[in-house]
């Protein structure tokens, strides 16, 4: 299925290393290619939560997040017969899951609403009301001010901040250089700070 699986030039696949031939969740996908559903379950185990906060981190929704969580996996299932390794799992997977966030958008006709990390900006809590409403009104202008940022930005900003993801892994699954991803993350974090700067 076009979209699912991205084409690497020779010299990127050369470059390869190590990592990827000895990444437990390539063999994994490698097993349910050959229809072993318990290797399927363990990943699933293993990337329910990371892609559900990926997802919610977009749309907002519990519900909606689960249920473009469960669109990755059977996606993963139909496709894995034909699944070759040219990248770490989580470069591949956050590839998928990215494509079907741009589809779930496109199809609501609406912008993402969050995909960072607030907490960057948040102070420490107490537990008094003043410090509940004033979180409350962080978390708000947070969710307004991401709104600002190109899918591009917010996108790239999640994969390094809440997924782990090297620069040169979100290239990948962006499909893009690693100085633009730099660029996109900078960009992304130097704007989320102007418009937060009064609740910083």
């Amino acid at each position: 299925m076009r979209g699912l699986f991205f084409s690497m030039n020779e010299e990127s696949t050369v470059a390869r290393t190590d990592a990827v031939v000895e990444d437990a969740d390539i063999q994994l996908m490698l097993l349910v290619g050959n229809g072993d559903q318990q290797a399927l379950r363990m990943l699933i185990a293993k990337w329910q939560e990371p892609l559900i906060n990926f997802f919610y981190r977009s749309v907002y929704s519990v519900q909606t997040a689960e249920d473009l969580t469960q669109v990755v996996f059977v996606r993963l299932y139909r496709n894995a017969a034909k699944y070759q390794p040219q990248a770490k799992f989580s470069t591949y997977i956050f590839h998928i899951a990215r494509n079907i966030l741009i589809n779930e958008h496109r199809r609501q006709r609406r912008k993402p609403s969050e995909l960072f990390d607030p907490t960057e900006f948040t102070p420490d809590v107490r537990t008094d009301d003043e410090s509940v409403r004033n979180c409350a009104e962080i978390e708000e202008a947070f969710a307004q001010a991401v709104e600002c940022l190109p899918e591009n930005h917010r996108t790239a900003l999640l994969l390094y901040k809440q997924q782990d993801l090297s620069y040169e892994e979100i290239a990948e699954a962006m499909e893009a250089t690693v100085p633009l991803v730099k660029t996109w993350i900078f960009r992304a974090r130097q704007r989320l700070r102007e418009l937060l700067r009064e609740f910083a």
